[in-house]
């Protein structure tokens, strides 16, 4: 990915679209994102390595079209991986700290290139493969469902989301993936297509999770996205619609 120079608003230069690179492989565990449509609004999803044993991966969803905010898009991205990989590289890193440390930097990131307020949801997680534990935050953005054996647990808010205050920030915290269990995390546009002006919502979010093959993280997400355009049917979905998962393998 090209370097890229925190600009403020207004400048003359060309926007720069950020750039996805193939996701990391992980051990006894998968992690993939799908998208529908034109990716004409703000979505945007990343994951990287920052150490043998810790994947960090995020969902941003930033205000506006895909063509007035990419430069917003395009920084966020490089603050998430350069900034997230310092933080978190270190073996003695308390991840924690690193994702609140992260959640600071990025939200400095946007509203400096922004040129001010500009409101960002975001969902960010580090995954760590030797302990099957995830550290994370959520700042304003669609909660992430966690499918267990027996139940679904929904990661809320944490804090406001990003660009809105200066010194804002979201509180980091953790969850056991147990073997077997799924992480699903979907874009603001798939809770809110439409049908017949009935939205899809997170329970039917959570019953293609329930539904879906739990043993490929690829076709979680494909299961989720094909519900919603299901759902929506000839209806057009006005927003970007995208699919995070996250699966651990079961006991070895």
């Amino acid at each position: 990915m090209s370097p890229l120079l925190t600009r403020r608003r207004n400048t003359a230069l060309p926007a720069i679209e950020p750039v996805a690179s193939a996701f990391p492989t992980l051990r006894n565990a998968e992690i993939a994102a799908a998208f529908a449509g034109q990716r004409s609004a703000g979505d945007f999803y990343d994951s990287i390595r920052v150490n043998p044993s810790r994947v960090l991966f995020g969902l941003l969803d930033v205000a506006g079209r895909r063509e007035q905010n990419q430069n917003i898009l395009s920084t966020a991205q490089r603050v998430f991986r350069e900034r997230g990989s310092e933080l978190l590289a270190p073996p003695e890193a308390n991840e924690s700290d690193a994702m609140t440390e992260l959640c600071l930097q990025l939200n400095r990131s946007i509203m400096e290139t922004a040129g001010g307020v500009h409101s960002s949801p975001a969902f960010a997680g580090c995954y760590n493969e030797d302990l099957g534990i995830l550290c994370y935050f959520n700042a304003g953005h669609t909660p992430a469902l966690v499918r267990h054996e027996s139940d679904v647990s929904y990661l809320g808010a944490t804090g406001l989301p990003l660009g809105l205050f200066s010194l804002g920030t979201s509180e980091a915290r953790l969850i056991a993936m147990e073997p077997g269990s799924v992480l699903a995390l979907v874009s603001r546009g798939v809770v809110e297509a439409e049908h017949k002006r009935e939205e899809f919502g997170l329970t039917r979010v959570e019953a293609a999770l329930k539904d879906a093959d739990r043993t490929h993280a690829h076709e979680v997400c494909r299961s989720i996205l094909d519900d919603v355009q299901r759902f929506a049917a000839s209806e057009p979905i006005k927003n970007d619609i995208t699919a995070l998962a996250l699966v651990r393998g079961p006991a070895s």
